[in-house]
């Protein structure tokens, strides 16, 4: 096994690094040459900021065909963690429409207050709601809670990708999936227990 975690500028990677080897995995490389991606047997994309920064990066830095090539064609199995879930997506509207990777059709939107207390970002611990006994949420119970810091949402084209739910802002999509390719709007890496199970199951995919 070899989890390749890519490092495009966007995300503080000692956590996620320590907590796949805390999950059994001896083959963590924090990768900042796309060829790494020619021998991953999984790949995680993680990220915090703004979408259009991140798809900049990941152009710029020679990650967005290659990625490709190993997700949609080869069928490496894809994790991809909070904004890292959003550029999945066909398109970000943060600061105007930005083309996302289109792995998973869809857009990413700003969360749209439905009651007062709603604080925006959307920060802290909320409950997840697995639907259809998805395989990453293995043994982990419906309404589990997961860390979450995000002020965007992804809203899938296909409802056969949510993979998950929360409620805040009425509800969002907090988990999406097609075939190899996998989303987490939370952070498994900041959420304990469950958080490393989901890395568990990923790894066992």
């Amino acid at each position: 096994m070899k989890v390749v975690v890519i490092d495009y500028g966007m995300s503080n990677l000692g956590s996620i690094s320590n907590a796949l080897v805390e999950c059994g995995c001896d083959n963590v490389v924090v990768a900042t040459d796309p060829k790494e991606l020619l021998t991953a047997t999984h790949i995680i994309l993680p990220g915090v900021g703004s979408f259009t920064d991140g798809m900049n990066n990941l152009k710029v830095l020679g990650w967005q065909d290659p990625l490709r090539k190993s997700v949609i064609e080869d069928k490496i199995p894809l994790l991809g963690i909070c904004l890292g879930m959003q550029l999945l997506a066909s398109k970000g509207t943060e600061g105007g429409n930005t083309a996302g990777l289109n792995f998973i059709e869809g857009t990413v939107e700003r969360f749209v207050a439905t009651k007062e207390q709603e604080k925006i970002p959307h920060v802290g611990w909320n409950e997840v709601y697995s639907l259809d006994n998805h395989p990453l949420f293995s043994d982990i119970p419906k309404g589990t809670d997961f860390y979450f810091v995000h002020s965007y949402h992804f809203v899938p084209s296909n409802k056969k990708n949510i993979m998950s739910t929360t409620p805040y802002c009425g509800k969002f999509v907090s988990g999406v999936s097609s075939d190899n390719i996998f989303g987490t709007q939370f952070h498994p890496e900041k959420s304990q227990r469950p958080g490393f199970q989901i890395l568990k199951n990923f790894l066992n995919l």
